[in-house]
C-alpha cells in the first residue's frame, strides 16, 4: 500500500515523485511503462538520432490519416523509458512566451499567469551559463546550459536575420522571445539531463520511494468518486497496486486520457458505444489535442563546413568519439537543433507566431533518417495553432490502443501562417550570411513559389515537432477535465492529472520545461492540501 501513486516517469512525473517523496513518512510509487535509461545512447546528445523510432525508447504512436494533409499518417513519437520524452527529445530548453501563461489565466486558470509560474521555473533550474537572475535560477535540479560545441553554421544562422528585423537573441527565456540565436539545452558537461536523471536518480536511495519500470498501467481501480489504486500488467501478470491518498496521472498527452477513458471517465455516450460504463461523465477527456505543425526547407551543399559524412569530413568523423569522450567537443555534442528563433508573420499580433529550428546538417529530402553529404535545413512551425484534434480509445475491445487525430490544418488560418512562415525561412536562408555555403534547395524546390504551390507542398510534406498537449485540459468551461486550482479531475476526489495534457492552450515553444513546471505546481498543490 502506497500513499501516492504517480503514473508516468516523464518530465512531469519525475518532478512530482521527487517532491512528494521528500517527506520520509510518505510512501510514493512511481510507475513507468518503459525501461531503464542507462545507455550511452541516452547520454550522448548526437545519439538522439538512434532514439526516435526505437522500440526500446519510443512508443511510436501513429496518428490517423490526416484529411488536410493528403491522407498521410503523422508519427507521434513519445518517450518509453525513465524520463519519458525528456529521454528522447532534442533537449531544447524553452519555456514559451509570457503571453501564453497570461492567456491561461484569462481563460479561467487562476494561479497560472506568467508571474505565477516564473518562480517555479527558476526553482527547478540550475543555470550553467550565468544568465539573468531575474529570469533564471541556480541550484535547482535541472542543469540548463549552452551547447558545448555548436557548429559555426549555427552561429552564422543567428546573424542571418539582420535585414528581417530578427536581431540576435541570447536568451529566448528572458525579457523578449523574438529573434534568432543558439538554444539553451538541458545538458551538463555535454550530456543529456533528462527528468529522470535530474529529479529521480539522485533520490533513489530514499526508502520511501519505489520506482517500477516495464509496468503498463491498464486502468484505475475506482469506486464512486475515489480511486483506490491502479491495475497494471507486469512480467505478463495483471496485478493491482493500492494507494491510500491519491493517484497522479503524469502519463502524457496520449496516455493520460487513454487511462481515464479506459477507467470509465470521459464522454458517457462515446464510452457506451465502446461497451464501457461511465463512472464520471466528462466530455472533454481526449479532446483539445494541439500540436505544432511544421514544415522544412532543406538545402544540399558541397561545403564541408556543414555537418555531414563525406570523404571531406572523414578524418573529423573518425576523430569524433575521441573528441567527445576526451574533450567534450566535436560532432557528437550536437543535438542537431542548436539554433533557431521566433518571428512574426503578417498574421501575428504582439508576439511571434512561428518558431524556427535550424539544423547545420543535411535533412534528407527523401525522408531518410541519415543521408551522406552536406547541407543544412530550417524547420518552421505554427506556434499558436487554432486546429484541435482528439485522442480516443480504439474500438478493439482492449482499452489499450488509441486513435490519435491531430486534425492538422483543419483551421485555414494555420495553413496561412505556415505558408508565410516558410517564406520567411526561405528569406533567412537566402541571407548573404549563407553565401559561403550556398547550395541547392531540394525541398520545397525552386519550382514551388506561389502561395498555392507552397500550400500544396505543405499538404504533401508537413509534419510535427512533437509537442502534443491539451487532452485533459484545465479550465472552467464545459470541456475542462481538471480544476486549475488543484489539477484534480472534475467529479473525482483523489485523482489528479499533471502533465502536458492539462495545458488549455499550446505554449509558444518546446514543451519539456513547461511539463516539469506543471509537475512542480501539482506537487505544491498536493503538499499544501
Amino acid at each position: 500500500m502506497f500513499d501516492y501513486i504517480v503514473v508516468g516517469a516523464g518530465s512531469a512525473g519525475c518532478v512530482v515523485a521527487n517532491r512528494l517523496s521528500r517527506d520520509p513518512g510518505t510512501r510514493v510509487c512511481l510507475i513507468e511503462g518503459g525501461g531503464s535509461d542507462r545507455s550511452w545512447r541516452v547520454k550522448m546528445p548526437a545519439a538522439v538520432l538512434t532514439l526516435f523510432g526505437s522500440p526500446r525508447y519510443d512508443y511510436r504512436y501513429v496518428g490517423v490519416p490526416q484529411k488536410h494533409l493528403n491522407g498521410r499518417r503523422i508519427g507521434v513519437n513519445r518517450g518509453r523509458a525513465l524520463g519519458g520524452s525528456s529521454t528522447i527529445n532534442s533537449m531544447v530548453y524553452i519555456r514559451g512566451n509570457r503571453r501564453d501563461y497570461d492567456q491561461w489565466a484569462e481563460l479561467g486558470c487562476a494561479g497560472w499567469s506568467y508571474d505565477d509560474v516564473l518562480p517555479v521555473f527558476k526553482e527547478l533550474e540550475d543555470n550553467q551559463r550565468g544568465a539573468d537572475p531575474a529570469f533564471h535560477g541556480v541550484g535547482g535540479e535541472l542543469p540548463v546550459d549552452a551547447p558545448a560545441d555548436p557548429s559555426p553554421l549555427s552561429r552564422l544562422f543567428a546573424d542571418a536575420g539582420a535585414d528581417m528585423d530578427l536581431p540576435p537573441n541570447g536568451d529566448f527565456n528572458g525579457n523578449r522571445q523574438d529573434g534568432l540565436g543558439i538554444f539553451d539545452v538541458t545538458q551538463k558537461n555535454a550530456e543529456r539531463w533528462s527528468a529522470h536523471r535530474a529529479f529521480i536518480a539522485p533520490v533513489l536511495p530514499r526508502p520511501n520511494l519505489t520506482v517500477m519500470t516495464d509496468t503498463d498501467v491498464l486502468s484505475l481501480e475506482a469506486e464512486g468518486r475515489r480511486v483506490h489504486g491502479v491495475n497494471v500488467e507486469r512480467d505478463g501478470a495483471e496485478v493491482q497496486i493500492a494507494c491510500s491518498r491519491e493517484v497522479v496521472l503524469c502519463a502524457g498527452t496520449i496516455a493520460s486520457p487513454r487511462l481515464l477513458l479506459a477507467s470509465g471517465i470521459g464522454d458517457a455516450s462515446e464510452l457506451k458505444s465502446l461497451g464501457i460504463d461511465a463512472t464520471c461523465d466528462l466530455s472533454g477527456v481526449g479532446r483539445n489535442l494541439q500540436d505544432h505543425v511544421d514544415c522544412m526547407v532543406t538545402v544540399r551543399s558541397t561545403s564541408a563546413q556543414t555537418q555531414g559524412v563525406s570523404w571531406k569530413t572523414l578524418p573529423s568523423v573518425m576523430a569524433a568519439p575521441f573528441n567527445y569522450f576526451a574533450r567534450r567537443k566535436g560532432l557528437l555534442t550536437t543535438n542537431f537543433f542548436e539554433a533557431g528563433g521566433f518571428a512574426r508573420t503578417v498574421y501575428a499580433n504582439e508576439e511571434p507566431d512561428v518558431q524556427f529550428h535550424f539544423t547545420p546538417g543535411y535533412r534528407s529530402h527523401r525522408g531518410r533518417a541519415f543521408e551522406f553529404g552536406h547541407g543544412y535545413a530550417l524547420h518552421t512551425c505554427v506556434l499558436r495553432p487554432r486546429s484541435t484534434g482528439t485522442v480516443k480509445l480504439a474500438d478493439d475491445g482492449t482499452r489499450r490502443n488509441v486513435l490519435i487525430d491531430q486534425n492538422f490544418l483543419s483551421d485555414p488560418q494555420d495553413a496561412k501562417v505556415l505558408v508565410e512562415g516558410l517564406k520567411q525561412a526561405r528569406r533567412l536562408l537566402a541571407s548573404p550570411a549563407f553565401d559561403a555555403v550556398r547550395g541547392t534547395e531540394m525541398l520545397p524546390g525552386d519550382q514551388v513559389q506561389s502561395d498555392e504551390e507552397i500550400l500544396a507542398y505543405l499538404r504533401a510534406h508537413a509534419g510535427t515537432v512533437y509537442h502534443p498537449v491539451g487532452t485533459c485540459k484545465m479550465g472552467t468551461d464545459a470541456e475542462a477535465v481538471v480544476r486549475p486550482e488543484s489539477l484534480r479531475v472534475i467529479g473525482m476526489d483523489n485523482l489528479r492529472v499533471a502533465d502536458a495534457s492539462i495545458m488549455p492552450k499550446l505554449i509558444s515553444g518546446n514543451t519539456n520545461a513547461t511539463s516539469m513546471m506543471i509537475g512542480a505546481k501539482a506537487a505544491q498543490m498536493i503538499l499544501q492540501k
